[in-house]
């Protein structure tokens, strides 16, 4: 008897079925929410597209543990499994900041140490206002404060994140090139204005 889990087939992360990266406890009170029951049955990697656009927040569980409806969306993108490269085009979306978290979340759960810093970082310049469900109301943060959050913090949005070696940790390693500072250009040419001002 299958319960209320269904029988997966496809390719592991880390080890293990995509949706068991969700807490069990949580997982059931995803499956009891009535958006879930109701908008996520069925969805597909594409049609699934329709359903994050519309989000307004992002957040874990609100109100005595309820799950938000991105927490909903992520647990059955953590089902459909979809290519990485699926993934990774949700994230280049410039238009919707919730689809960008949304796939931010997912990569970060899924996606291998190195590819998570390669991939997230870049989003670090992305300072878009984020509105966030938490249990006592909505909250505000940043797209790159989120990013930043998914790299450092151990749990996010309730979830608790496979684990990530340290930025420092993977250079120490050679795996990873040191980081340069996205302001370390404009910081160079104001230099070269300074130096040229000086001759």
């Amino acid at each position: 008897m299958l319960g209320r889990e269904y029988y997966y087939s496809g390719s592991a992360v880390h080890g293990m079925n995509p949706s068991y990266l969700i807490e069990k406890i949580i997982r059931e009170r995803i499956l009891d929410t009535r958006y879930y029951k109701e908008h996520c049955f069925g969805l597909t990697a594409e049609t699934i597209l329709d359903k994050v656009v519309n989000l307004k927040y992002i957040g874990g569980q609100y109100s005595n543990q309820k799950p938000t409806e991105f927490l909903c969306l992520i647990f059955k993108l953590l089902q459909i499994h979809p290519e990485k490269e699926i993934i990774e085009e949700y994230l280049k979306d410039q238009d919707f900041k919730y689809l960008r978290s949304f796939a931010a979340f997912y990569i970060r759960l899924t996606f291998p140490p190195v590819e998570c810093f390669k991939i997230l970082e870049p989003l670090l310049v992305d300072y878009r206002k984020l509105k966030v469900r938490a249990n006592d109301g909505f909250q505000l943060t940043f797209m790159d404060q989120f990013i930043d959050d998914l790299l450092t913090q151990e749990r996010v949005c309730d979830i608790a994140l496979p684990r990530l070696p340290s930025r420092y940790q993977l250079e120490e390693t050679e795996e990873i090139e040191p980081r340069e500072s996205p302001l370390k250009s404009e910081l160079n040419s104001q230099d070269g204005m300074e130096s040229s001002d000086e001759d």
